[in-house]
């Protein structure tokens, strides 16, 4: 009997050194609470679409308590695409300042008031966020020059979402920053029927269209990065992300000229 006590003593007292001994999870940087947010504009109606925002709503954001992160347009825009990021301190925030936003009388007064030849937006598309533990801190800041900024959704194959975060986390970033890719932000959604499992959302910056096209000639062909892409994959059985094309997109984007961010 003494003998059983003491070898269970002994396991729990191991078990407990080797989890102290295990390196704990990175404290995440950014812990805010993001929506990326996409609309399509009616045919002919991007720009009055545009200037709804630059002249009201991004003012009105701020005054309830949304943080304006950055608004894009695709460098390729045949559906007529708005894409901008706002930020807020939690869901229950969000949900508040939304409901305050909709009702604030300036705010009908310019929707209805933009809305008077028509509708500007045929389909809006809404994502809710959290940043990955290796995220920068979101900032919605101008860099030195316009930058050419790089939307990407990586779609996992089934249980792979935590194997492509660590590649991003232990190799990725540092190779991105090494051929002057700048790290924006990376987040997972929130919500399951948008990809809480198996979904990995992050923006890129490049100093240029021309800058991008030569980072990412350079970047694959490190072999860094051929050997940290072979061992990832050759631990998970295969590829980390489905079959083209739907594992990864890519969508270059213009800031526009009342972005937080450029």
């Amino acid at each position: 009997m003494r003998t059983h006590v003491l070898l269970c003593i002994v396991a729990v007292a191991a078990a407990a050194l080797a989890a102290a001994e295990e390196p704990a999870a990175p404290a995440p940087k950014e812990k805010r609470f993001f929506e990326m947010r996409t609309y399509y504009a009616a045919a002919g109606k991007l720009d009055a679409l545009q200037a709804r925002f630059r002249n009201h709503a991004v003012k009105l954001f701020e005054k309830h308590g949304i943080t304006n992160i950055g608004y894009w347009v695709p460098v390729e825009n045949p559906e007529n695409k708005l894409i901008y990021v706002l930020a807020y301190p939690d869901r229950e925030a969000r949900e508040k300042s939304w409901k305050e936003f909709m009702a604030d009388p300036e705010w009908q007064a310019a929707y209805k008031e933009s809305e008077k030849d028509g509708k500007l937006v045929a389909k809006p598309e809404s994502i809710y966020m959290k940043a990955t533990d290796f995220s920068p801190e979101v900032a919605p800041v101008a860099g030195p020059t316009p930058r050419t900024f790089e939307l990407r959704i990586y779609k996992c194959t089934t249980r792979n979402l935590p194997n492509l975060l660590a590649r991003f986390r232990d190799h990725t970033l540092k190779l991105f920053e090494k051929y002057g890719i700048a790290n924006i932000a990376y987040w997972t959604p929130v919500d399951k029927d948008k990809g809480a499992d198996d979904t990995l959302i992050y923006i890129v910056a490049h100093k240029s269209f021309e800058a991008a096209d030569a980072a990412w000639k350079a970047f694959r062909a490190d072999p860094d990065w051929q050997a940290a892409k072979k061992a990832s994959e050759d631990k998970a059985g295969g590829s980390l992300t489905a079959p083209a094309p739907d594992g990864v997109k890519s969508t270059f984007m213009t800031p526009t000229d009342y972005s937080p961010m450029k």
